[in-house]
């Protein structure tokens, strides 16, 4: 078996039999090179975005840090310090209250929890926008109890950065309670009860004890949040909040200036990747050691009375902010528009969404089996430096991708373009900046990290002495890959499909700059709808994207109820190996 003997890797396993049409060198190499091809790709869109900053005028730098710089730098960590703290108090409680204690409605919640995170920010933002305005139904129904006039009461604007970060928080704080959770419910209740008898209350025990336990779970999430807000445009834009990601935007759009879109975007990918560093930081240095054997586990305590009352309304306070009344506002919106919006226009713009988020899904997967696969296949340090450079992208901001590639496709555009003048007589027009094949390539930059997560996370859990034998029967890596792994990984495969088809339908920056043109999704049409103040209109486009949002999180939800059922190992791997 690997590990056993003198071999470090299955692949150096002797072959009792080659067989197959492709030797297992040349397998090797080709899977070595898809990995390479996907890794570059991966990181060429921070390079170029890097290259086409430096490379800018230093009167652009000079010009922004005068002027719109530093209220985007001020804005963004803001917003990012609000919804950290936000994410981490909402998401740390609810988890240690239905890990810990027990009553009426707790079970159901901790699977209801996790509902906001089908909704895209921006969706949010439209339907509070709707509720809170001035002409919406809570305004006037204050007005009708109190008799008020307009002026003479106040109402907090929702449009504001702390609405924004309000909406981001509401549907990023399943973040944190999902790793919080799991955090708590491996801890030992050993310490736990230590603390209690040392004259340590509950939560004096929590803070001292079994919270630094899961700083390293908690903080995680909170950085995953953070990353999410920084990378938003949607909300930001919606609430007039300036952000590097609503600057790169107007500079590319509105004003035309790619060096300060590019400069722009160099500051946000720093910060981004500040932010990586520090969650990949924590995560390594953090350890919490058990005491060996099995852990002593935690006893949900009773609670009853008022007692109850209140840790149910506590949790149920954040599912009902953050799903609960959106899908009741959202959903009274669309039947007053649906008549106008079920149009074939409409089911354009389905089938765009459908279309982008399939293709990029099927794409992103089968990269990161490449790279997952050559992994394991070759673990090491180039396989492991591979995989990291790949799952950069979740960092990074769409904007930042979206502008890494377009420069440099651009310039490669009306380079093949003054050729064909000069040499042919024709004009070829734009080959790569305006096709899909750029978007999708920006969705899989954006989304390889959790196509990657998925995908990688089966893979751990299959023996490598499945493919030992497999390899001593005679079968190469593409058999053992095609007749073993991929059916006892079919679920964990088709939760990657999911999850990125889902990311492309909810992504909005890199869509809105390089959509080809006339090539609208759901996502850009709602937001386009409620940037005209149309917002009746833009509650169908939401809810459809809502909609395909609850499927990975009711797989999630099955998963933390202990559904999930577990694969049929031992004759899936005998079928594959016969």
């Amino acid at each position: 078996m690997p590990g056993d003997g003198p071999f470090d890797s299955v692949a150096e396993l002797p072959l009792r039999e080659q067989k197959g049409p492709i030797p297992l060198a040349m397998y090797e190499r080709l899977l070595k090179l898809s990995a390479w091809i996907v890794a570059i790709l991966c990181c060429a869109p921070m390079v170029a975005a890097a290259v086409a900053a430096l490379s800018g005028d230093l009167e652009t730098w000079r010009g922004l840090a005068d002027t719109v710089l530093p209220a985007y730098a001020r804005n963004t960590l803001l917003l990012a310090v609000l919804v950290a703290a936000g994410t981490g108090a909402v998401g740390t409680g609810a988890a240690w209250l239905v890990t810990m204690y027990r009553f009426p409605g707790s079970r159901v919640l901790e699977v209801v929890l996790v509902l906001p995170l089908a909704f895209p920010a921006y969706v949010l933002a439209y339907a509070y926008t709707d509720l809170l305005s001035h002409h919406g139904p809570v305004q006037e129904a204050l007005r009708g109890l109190t008799g008020w006039g307009p002026r003479d009461y106040w109402f907090p604007n929702v449009r504001s950065l702390p609405g924004a970060a309000l909406m981001l928080t509401c549907v990023l704080y399943p973040y944190v309670f999902l790793l919080a959770r799991a955090a708590f419910a491996a801890q030992s209740a050993s310490a736990f009860h230590v603390a209690r008898t040392l004259g340590k209350g509950p939560w004096a025990a929590f803070f001292t004890v079994s919270l630094p336990m899961a700083r390293p779970a908690v903080v995680g999430g909170v950085l995953l949040a953070v990353m999410e807000t920084i990378a938003d445009y949607g909300t930001v834009a919606h609430f007039a909040v300036p952000t590097f990601s609503t600057g790169i935007y107007q500079a590319w759009f509105s004003m035309g200036d790619r060096a300060a879109a590019a400069q722009l975007a160099l500051c946000l990918l720093g910060f981004a990747l500040l932010l990586a560093a520090l969650e990949r930081i924590q995560r390594g240095q953090a350890r919490t050691y058990g005491r060996g054997g099995r852990p002593l586990a935690f006893e949900a305590q009773p609670l009853t009375g008022r007692t109850a009352a209140l840790a149910f309304g506590l949790c149920l306070l954040p599912v009902l902010v953050g799903f609960v009344l959106p899908v009741i506002v959202l959903g009274e919106m669309a039947l007053q528009a649906a008549g106008g919006t079920l149009t074939a226009r409409y089911a354009g713009f389905v089938r765009n969404s459908l279309l982008l988020a399939g293709v990029a899904a099927a794409l992103t997967v089968a990269g990161a089996v490449a790279l997952a696969y050559f992994a394991r296949l070759r673990p090491g340090r180039l396989s492991r430096s591979l995989v990291l450079l790949s799952s950069l992208g979740y960092a990074v901001p769409g904007g930042v991708i979206a502008i890494g590639l377009l420069v440099p496709f651009a310039g490669l555009d009306n380079a093949i373009d003054a050729w064909a003048r000069q040499t042919l007589g024709i004009s070829t027009g734009l080959l790569f900046t305006g096709s899909i094949w750029l978007l999708v390539m920006a969705y899989m930059v954006r989304f390889m990290a959790a196509a990657l997560n998925g995908f990688d996370a089966g893979l751990a859990t299959i023996n490598p002495s499945i493919d030992a034998v497999a390899r001593t029967l005679g079968r190469g890596p593409a058999a053992v890959l095609a007749r073993v792994h991929v059916p006892l990984l079919r679920r964990s495969i088709l939760g990657a499909l999911l999850i990125v088809f889902v990311d492309v339908m909810k992504e909005l920056p890199a869509t809105l700059i390089m959509r080809p043109f006339n090539f609208d999704t759901l996502a850009v049409q709602a937001h386009r709808l409620a940037s005209d103040e149309r917002l009746a209109e833009a509650s169908v486009p939401s809810l459809m994207i809502v909609a395909i949002g609850l499927l990975p999180v009711i797989i999630v939800c099955r998963q933390i109820a202990g559904g999930r059922l577990a694969p049929r190992a031992v004759p899936e791997a005998q079928a594959g190996l016969s």
